[in-house]
């Protein structure tokens, strides 16, 4: 009868001990907490498995490095990780990941968006690449219901697309690639102004669409924000904006031409929502796709007086700041001068 006992309580000790190191293994299988987006992992060429499981685990994408390797292990793959780019989803368990990068099958490509390009420059570079058509990538970003998915009121995604470095499988699907791009988009926004969220569609809009064109003045970071401030101080006074990128934009996007060497003051004269040499306040929308930099000015823009800016030198893009218009004809006499 104590014979029975002894085995019993063994048993029982066994099978609490099993069921605690289950418990164990599944904890350290779910995915690290505070993970809210994709995050791509580079393998590089002779990486060993403990190396890239020491990375993995510092970079917050699994809990345990003991537990990654024992799967390597067991399931004898410590050698068979494939290098490469690779999407690793938030919700990803330590075992999924281990699959992932032993499969090889989400090895991504990498695609790089400019700062300051069009949606339909973006849209030729995914023709390009073999990713949609330029038209099909256009008409889904004119897609109210796919637009409104995001929050967005306008009538394009023109200036929603973040320009950055991003990583998609080869035939990754159209809507699922901008998804991605808008999303980082507002997730830049919310670095930015965390409290964005407060603010109506339409004011946001205003913000991107000044944005945009600060995009497409500045040369100099360190200006970015000053740039802004002239077109806020413009829009205080019922000023017209009379900025050149407006009409380049209205050049190429929407009369098809190439892109102007300069302007001139037929060009000023073209009748278009987003000349704002003809029309005071904001143009109709974007005219690009701005960066953090843009964006960042245009929700803080520098404290100034100045109505005036003129590009003072080429090769650094410095511009010169002027209050009055006296001061800045006499700066771009200076720098027509120089020319």
């Amino acid at each position: 009868m104590r014979i029975f006992k002894i085995v019993f309580i063994v048993l029982l000790l066994l099978i609490i001990a099993i069921s605690g190191l289950i418990y164990t293994a599944y904890r350290l299988d779910l995915p690290p907490t505070g993970n809210r987006e994709e995050k791509i992992f580079v393998i590089n060429q002779g990486e060993s498995f403990n190396e890239v499981t020491e990375r993995l685990y510092k970079e917050g994408i699994i809990r345990s490095r003991a537990l990654l390797k024992i799967i390597g292990r067991i399931k004898g793959t410590d050698k068979a990780i494939k290098k490469g780019y690779y999407a690793i989803m938030p919700e990803y368990t330590t075992l999924q990941v281990h699959d992932l990068l032993v499969s090889g099958k989400e090895i991504l490509n990498k695609l790089t968006i400019p700062e300051g390009w069009t949606s339909s420059q973006i849209a030729l570079l995914l023709e390009q690449r073999g990713y949609a058509a330029k038209d099909q990538v256009l008409k889904k970003l004119q897609d109210k219901d796919f637009l409104r998915g995001f929050g967005i009121t306008a009538d394009s995604g023109e200036g929603y697309l973040f320009p950055d470095t991003y990583f998609f499988p080869e035939n990754y699907p159209i809507e699922k690639l901008l998804s991605h791009m808008i999303t980082t988009f507002f997730l830049r926004l919310e670095e930015i102004k965390p409290d964005y969220k407060d603010l109506s569609p339409e004011e946001i809009h205003k913000r991107i669409i000044m944005a945009s064109i600060v995009e497409r003045e500045y040369r100099i970071a360190a200006e970015a924000s000053i740039i802004a401030s002239v077109f806020y101080n413009r829009l205080s006074l019922k000023m017209p904006l009379q900025s050149c990128a407006t009409v380049a934009y209205v050049i190429t996007e929407i009369q098809g031409k190439s892109y102007p060497e300069r302007l001139f003051y037929r060009d000023l004269e073209i009748d278009s929502p987003y000349n704002t040499y003809k029309y005071a306040g904001l143009p109709a929308g974007p005219i690009c796709n701005p960066s953090k930099t843009a964006l960042e000015a245009s929700f803080y823009p520098s404290e100034t007086e100045y109505i005036y800016f003129v590009l003072q030198d080429l090769e650094s893009g410095r511009h010169h700041f002027s209050r009055t218009l006296t001061e800045h004809s006499n700066a771009f006499s200076l720098f027509v001068k120089k020319r």
